[in-house]
């Protein structure tokens, strides 16, 4: 497998993956793959990773920038997808893996909105004073980098509608 970051002509396949990767998720909008696309035409993707298998792009995952309260370098995490039948085989892991290690060199932390029991596997924990509007706590998750707890809204890029 090979994790990389995107080129022009992997748009238009990301779409389409955010897309039927998100569809079998109650929460899902239908919008996921428009704020991966808004956050990229406001410059707002800090990483923007494929996973690759013999030529077939089967994940994806997205950072940008985000505050807790007043404080920002956070990198916020999200979407993270896989091919639906691609599941279970490492490969949202692998995006992970790679997504933090490089956050590690240019942000304070990172955070997201998720599964506690997929994304603890990996550091995230939720935070007392850590919280987005509308969200229960325990999905509000942030993995510090420094030590300090993060306190305060999680504030997304106003492509994810959120904080507005």
């Amino acid at each position: 497998m090979l994790i990389r970051d995107e080129v022009s002509e992997d748009i238009p396949t990301i779409g389409r993956l955010v897309t039927e990767a998100l569809r079998m998720l109650a929460q899902s909008t239908g919008t996921e793959a428009g704020i991966v696309e808004k956050l990229r035409a406001d410059d707002a993707l800090t990483l923007s990773l494929l996973a690759e298998e013999a030529g077939e792009v089967v994940g994806y995952l997205a950072a940008s920038p985000a505050q807790v309260g007043k404080q920002g370098g956070w990198g916020l995490i999200g979407p993270l997808v896989v091919l639906p039948s691609k599941h279970r085989q490492g490969i949202g892991s692998a995006l992970m893996t790679e997504a933090l290690g490089r956050l590690r060199k240019t942000c304070i932390g990172a955070a997201l909105v998720g599964d506690p029991g997929y994304y603890g596997r990996f550091g995230f924990q939720a935070f007392p004073g850590l919280r987005v509007t509308g969200c229960p706590p325990e999905v509000v998750q942030a993995l510090p980098f420094g030590g300090e707890e993060p306190s305060g809204e999680l504030i997304h890029h106003k492509a994810f509608g959120l904080n507005q």
